[in-house]
C-alpha cells in the first residue's frame, strides 16, 4: 500500500510547517486528490492515522477534495470536465486535448495551534481558577 509512503511524506512535510510557524500541532490538513493522481483517497483515510500517531498530526482531521479531470481541446479550445478514462474534448469530441487538473496530489492547507494559542488557553485556564479560589476563599 503506497498510500502509507504516500502518508509518511505527507507527516514529514506537515512536521516542518508546524516547526516553521512555532506551532504546537496540526488541527487540520486539507488534501487535494484527482483521480489520475495514482492515488486512492479512501486508502490515504485509512493509512492517515497509522503514519500520524505520536506525531504533531495526530489529533487531526483530515480532510480529503476529489478533484475532476479537466483537458483542453486543442481544436476548439474548450476547457471540459471528463471521465478519467476518456480524455476527448466534451464538447467537439476530439482527441488532442492536454491535461488542465486531475492529477493533483496536493497539500492544500493546514490549520495550526499555536504555541501563543496554548499560553493563552493555560493563562486564561489559570485566570478561572484564581477566580474562583478568590471567590472561595473567605476574606
Amino acid at each position: 500500500m503506497h498510500e502509507l509512503a504516500v502518508c509518511q511524506a505527507l507527516i514529514e512535510q506537515i512536521e516542518q510547517i508546524v516547526q516553521r510557524h512555532e506551532a504546537s500541532e496540526a488541527v487540520r490538513i486539507e488534501l487535494r486528490i484527482g483521480p489520475l493522481s495514482g492515488v486512492e483517497p479512501h486508502l490515504v483515510e485509512q493509512a492517515f492515522p497509522i503514519a500520524s500517531a505520536g506525531t504533531v498530526a495526530a489529533d487531526a482531521e483530515l480532510v480529503i477534495d476529489s478533484l475532476p479531470v479537466m483537458v483542453r481541446c486543442a481544436e476548439c479550445g474548450s476547457t471540459t470536465s471528463v471521465l478519467p478514462n476518456r480524455l476527448v474534448c466534451a464538447s467537439c469530441g476530439d482527441w488532442h486535448t492536454t491535461l488542465v487538473s486531475g492529477d493533483e496530489l496536493e497539500l492544500y492547507r493546514v490549520e495550526l495551534m499555536s504555541s501563543a494559542a496554548d499560553d493563552q488557553q493555560e493563562f486564561a485556564r489559570k485566570q478561572a481558577t484564581n477566580r474562583k479560589k478568590n471567590f472561595l476563599s473567605p476574606r
